[in-house]
């Protein structure tokens, strides 16, 4: 199936490791040029660079805050005047701590506020202009599972992660006319970095190894195993394809079955 990617601009958040680099490096094989960005200048120089030598792709790599307004503005601008436009744009960030109501101040909820939502709003907002003139825009949100089925423990992820859900189905109609597709994507017992570490720390809670907590987690899962990073950035690389130009609106899950949501 021929996606007709070739020869697009894409900007990934959050790339220098797990689901965001593995979306960055699917893109790339396709034949997009990738800005990536991650707050670790080491680990996305090095991201940067794989990506160049396994795709021949042009790579911009951007030290970037997704909770900072003004580290968002720079990145976006910084990839339209490298690539001198910009036709997808997925949005991911890594996901906020643990905890309870009662175990979270002010400071948690707006970092995870400006984190994993204001990053969302503040990314398309200064791309808007150069996927409208695209013609074929594409905006997609990487979440969580979370917004189908509330994870105990993670409060914030939750919360802040269920309004990037509520304004990607508004923004896709506003946008439709212009033939910009919205969707969200929802990783799920996808053994990324952070998945590892939530089980390690539930793992020290009930006091057994890591490895019968991963088991654990892998009997919850109908298909059986932890997915991979990449089983997330292929169905990215597909909604952000011409071939998809009729799905918007969307937000579908990743997670080998577990969610037990209809919807």
């Amino acid at each position: 199936m021929d996606l007709g990617l070739t020869g697009k601009a894409a900007l990934v958040g959050g790339a220098s490791r797990g689901i965001g680099r593995a979306v960055a490096m699917a893109l790339a094989r396709e034949g997009c040029s990738v800005a990536i960005c991650a707050r670790t200048p080491d680990a996305l120089d090095a991201a940067a660079q794989d990506i160049r030598q396994e795709t021949d792709a042009e790579v911009l790599a951007v030290k970037c805050d997704m909770a900072s307004n003004d580290d968002i503005r720079r990145f976006v601008q910084d990839a339209v005047t490298t690539f001198g436009k910009l036709d997808i744009v997925v949005n991911n960030a890594g996901g906020p701590p643990m905890g309870t109501f009662e175990s979270l101040s002010d400071d948690y909820w707006e970092h995870a506020l400006a984190q994993n939502l204001m990053s969302v709003v503040r990314t398309t907002r200064e791309a808007l202009p150069h996927l409208k003139r695209s013609g074929s825009g594409r905006i997609i949100n990487v979440t969580s599972v979370a917004v189908k089925q509330p994870i105990d423990g993670l409060m914030l992820s939750n919360s802040a992660r269920l309004g990037v859900v509520g304004l990607a189905k508004t923004l896709s109609r506003e946008l439709a006319a212009e033939g910009i597709t919205v969707n969200n994507v929802c990783p799920g017992n996808i053994a990324t970095e952070r998945l590892i570490s939530l089980i390690e720390q539930r793992s020290k809670e009930l006091g057994i190894t890591l490895e019968k907590s991963v088991s654990a987690e892998e009997t919850r899962i109908p298909m059986g195993f932890l997915g991979q990073p990449e089983d997330v950035a292929n169905l990215v690389v597909f909604l952000a394809s011409t071939q998809a130009r009729y799905i918007t609106g969307t937000t579908i899950q990743v997670d080998g079955g577990s969610t037990t949501a209809v919807f």
